[in-house]
């Protein structure tokens, strides 16, 4: 992979740049699961080639990539969001115990195999805000702290239906960084998002440290 060699910063806008692109073309593809393929084999290589990534630096000499479940076309989903009336504010813990303020904007009831569920969705209270969505599933092998579905501050943004609603693809839902090396602080799923189901989709977790 041919990185920008200089500043760290300037490896960072790069990162952004790729991430970005890759959730452009997850966009385009809509459904199709050779979109999705493509989404995780350029989203590996970014984890093992790219300065920024936030594998430890041993990690990436010795994996290909993260490890996912099969792709699932029931777990792509829309819903609506009902909005949240008051707005309410929310400061959700991090890994590092450093807190992150966000204010809940509403709920999404997307239905999957296994019934309805519901997910309250955020706003992140920084410069220029985003769309958050964390959440944390019952299945064995996923990342106890939860998994992200949105975050478009990061790029992570698989767009909405004519109609408004947001897609919740969650063959595509990934873990924080936080799962990969402590030195990371991420926003975990806070006690509302915590379904007690299992969600076999996405990403796995492993051990990287």
């Amino acid at each position: 992979m041919t990185t920008p060699a200089g500043h760290p910063r300037l490896d960072l806008m790069d990162w952004k740049r790729r991430v970005l692109a890759l959730y452009a073309a997850a966009r385009e593809a809509g459904d199709d699961p050779a979109g999705c393929a493509a989404f995780r084999a350029g989203r590996d290589a970014l984890f093992t080639g790219h300065p920024q990534s936030p594998l430890p630096p041993a990690a990436r000499v010795e994996v290909t990539g993260v490890p996912w479940f099969p792709h699932d076309p029931a777990m792509r989903v829309t819903a609506h969001l009902e909005a949240d009336g008051e707005g309410a504010p929310l400061v959700i813990p991090t890994s590092t115990g450093e807190p992150t303020r966000f204010t809940r904007i509403g709920t999404v009831r997307p239905r999957l195999p296994g019934g309805e569920v519901a997910l309250s969705v955020f706003w992140l209270e920084g410069y220029g805000g985003g769309l958050f969505l964390p959440f944390r599933d019952a299945h064995p092998e996923t990342y106890g702290g939860g998994r992200y579905l949105l975050d478009t501050v990061k790029g992570a943004d698989l767009g909405a239906t004519r109609d408004g609603a947001l897609v919740l693809d969650f063959n595509y839902a990934y873990n924080p960084s936080c799962s990969y090396d402590p030195r990371w602080s991420c926003p975990l799923a806070p006690p509302e998002n915590r379904l007690g189901v299992a969600v076999a989709a996405g990403e796995r977790m492993r051990a990287w440290y």
